[in-house]
């Protein structure tokens, strides 16, 4: 039940902060700012997998969490700077990992309290 309400709580109070502080960033930004984002919610997601499948570990969340947004942003800055457009291979890339870490959770969450068929019909 707690791996679902702290993360969630941690979103509202995101969320609330959000709103209420009136930060306006440049469009120049935008590119940047949605890799990040992106790169920020695939590890999260693949955090909430590794919680299921038992195999969470903080510092591997923290870490990945920080050099891989960090990363997305970086790579995106460094291809708009060489004139290639490398921010819709981070999409891409993104979008796959994160589908596919939603499908896991998916099965993890359907399938951990598997209920055998109990045929009713056969019984004596």
């Amino acid at each position: 039940m707690w791996i679902f309400v702290v993360p969630a709580f941690g979103l509202f109070i995101g969320l609330g902060i959000g709103l209420a502080v009136n930060v306006h960033l440049p469009v120049q930004y935008s590119a940047y700012l949605s890799v990040a984002i992106l790169a920020a919610l695939d590890t999260v997601f693949g955090g909430i997998r590794a919680m299921l499948e038992h195999k969470f570990d903080e510092r591997v969340f923290l870490t990945g969490f920080f050099s891989n947004t960090l990363l997305a942003a970086l790579l995106a800055f460094i291809g708009s700077w060489l004139g290639i457009d490398l921010t819709l291979a981070a999409v891409v890339a993104f979008g796959v990992r994160i589908f596919n870490n939603l499908a896991s959770i998916r099965h993890l969450l359907l399938f951990r309290k598997k209920i055998p068929f109990h045929d009713s019909s056969n019984s004596c």
